[in-house]
Formats: structure tokens, C-alpha cells, sequence
């Protein structure tokens, strides 16, 4: 039976195919969604950044460091460097420990947005994999059912027991279809947040340095 043929209502095992079908247009939809946050809208050139940063913040130049921050948008690192930055710029004489709490509270605003709904792709990769495997155990009983029901000749068996393995096989491969990409595409995302993640920790804490005098 042609794949496309298993989305048909009435064919064996079309509920899961749907279901399938489903699960597979919301991981694409959270793929580019995530995708695009995280390589779009949070990403930048860190190096350029921080040493423009540096030449300000070096310089006095506190108001303009914090001006250009906000003008690079949702970019995750500036949003933390902006955090500490502020409060430098309203008050130069704040210690080492309000500057770090500053930091430590911008970033705790930033990664739960670069962390959310990763793991959805992660789960859907599970969920895909499961009710592929649903649909080959639904297709098996159908086909031996074919083969040890009484009543039926040999072609109707031969047909029962071909739709059986048919919903098998086409459910395994759509689950697999679905799985494979979408743990291939968590595994780019996640590892691409984590080295976002580590260029916060270790920029800001370069940042705190120099605003404290100790670099």
C-alpha cells in the first residue's frame, strides 16, 4: 500500500498516521521558532561586542555602553551586560556584590528564554518513536488475526494479512520520520543554548571585573 494511502480514513492503521502527521507539524513549527531565536534574534558576534563594550566602559562612557545594548534588541548577551551596566551608569560607586546581583539578575530573566521549548523536541522525538511503535503492534494483530480467523479463503487472508503488515510497516517508518529529525534538531538547539549560555557566564564575568577595577 502506497504511504500516502495510509492517511486515508478506513485504512489500517490511519489514526496513527494522523496522529503522527500532528506530532510531526508541531516539531517543525517549534524547530523554526526555536531556531530562529536562538540563531536570529539572542545570537551575535560576542567578540566585536564585548570589545566595543570594553573601550566604553574603560573610557567612563557608561550611558553609551548601556545605549548600545539596547540597541541590539533581544540579543541575550547585551540584555545581561545592560543589567550590570545600568547600574554602573546611575551610580559609579556600587560594589562588587550589587554589580553581580545586577548580572546574575539578568541573566536568570534570559536563559529560561533561551530554554524554553527545546525539550518539546526532545519529547516529540519519544512520543514519535512510541506511536510508531504503537502502529506496528496494531498492524501485527491485524495481521495475524488475518491468519488465525476461520471463515475466510485464502485470498481475503492474504489481504487482511497484507493490510496488517502494510499499517506496520508505514506506521514505523512515519514515527521514525518524525523521531529522528526531531532529536537531530534538539541536539543542534540545545547545543547551541548551552554555548550561549557559557558566553554569558563567561563575558559578564569579565565585565564585572573591569567595572570593579580588577582587569
Amino acid at each position: 500500500m502506497d504511504i500516502f494511502e495510509s492517511f486515508r480514513p478506513g485504512a489500517s492503521g490511519w489514526q496513527f498516521m494522523w496522529a503522527l502527521l500532528f506530532v510531526g507539524a508541531f516539531m517543525i513549527a517549534i524547530a523554526f521558532e526555536r531556531g530562529y531565536y536562538i540563531w536570529v534574534k539572542a545570537n551575535l558576534n560576542t567578540r566585536s561586542f564585548m570589545t566595543e563594550i570594553k573601550k566604553l566602559v574603560r573610557a567612563g562612557k557608561f550611558s553609551q555602553a548601556v545605549e548600545l545594548c539596547d540597541s541590539l534588541g533581544d540579543k541575550a548577551l547585551p540584555k545581561v551586560v545592560k543589567a550590570g551596566l545600568s547600574l554602573v551608569a546611575r551610580n559609579q560607586n556600587v560594589d562588587f556584590r550589587a554589580i553581580q546581583n545586577s548580572v546574575d539578575e539578568g541573566t536568570l530573566e534570559v536563559i529560561p528564554k533561551l530554554q524554553e521549548r527545546t525539550g518539546f523536541l526532545a519529547l516529540i522525538g519519544n512520543v514519535a518513536t512510541l506511536i510508531g511503535l504503537m502502529g506496528t503492534i496494531y498492524g501485527l494483530i491485524l495481521a495475524f488475526n488475518a491468519v488465525g480467523e476461520a471463515g475466510y479463503d485464502a485470498a481475503q487472508k492474504s489481504a487482511f494479512l497484507a493490510a496488517g503488515i502494510s499499517a506496520a510497516m508505514n506506521t514505523t517508518l512515519m514515527g521514525l520520520a518524525v523521531a529522528v529529525p526531531a532529536i537531530t534538531i534538539y541536539t543542534f538547539i540545545h547545543t547551541k543554548t548551552v554555548r550561549l549560555i557559557d558566553e554569558i557566564d563567561e563575558h559578564t564575568v569579565k565585565l564585572i571585573n573591569i567595572l570593579t577595577g580588577n582587569q
